[in-house]
């Protein structure tokens, strides 16, 4: 792994990553698309929000390339962008599973 300097504009990027992903909608609305692809009025209807509003989330994160999207028919159906993606929200949420180690103070 490449150790990043302050001025690394790969930092900036990875801050912005993490920015997008550390709002609670838009982290359930990803959250909603790992498993399989999904349409905006299946995530709205789960997570009990409007369907302009997932809209809204949804064309961030997907210019972020945090989710991708593919239309079938009238509707567009949307799954997290890569294995990346899906593979850092996996390890995230093992990690704040797992009981704490006993060395925090």
């Amino acid at each position: 792994m490449a150790i990043f300097t302050e001025n690394d504009s790969s930092v900036a990027q990875l801050a912005d990553l993490f920015h997008l992903l550390g709002d609670p909608t838009r982290l359930r609305i990803v959250l909603a698309c790992v498993e399989a692809p999904i349409a905006v009025s299946e995530i709205a209807s789960s997570l009990q929000l409007s369907s302009s509003l997932v809209s809204h989330h949804l064309r961030l994160l997907r210019a972020a390339r945090i989710v991708k999207s593919e239309r079938q028919g009238k509707q567009v159906f949307y799954s997290t962008a890569d294995a990346h993606i899906s593979g850092v929200l996996h390890d995230m949420l093992e990690h704040i599973a797992e009981p704490p180690n006993g060395n925090e103070p």
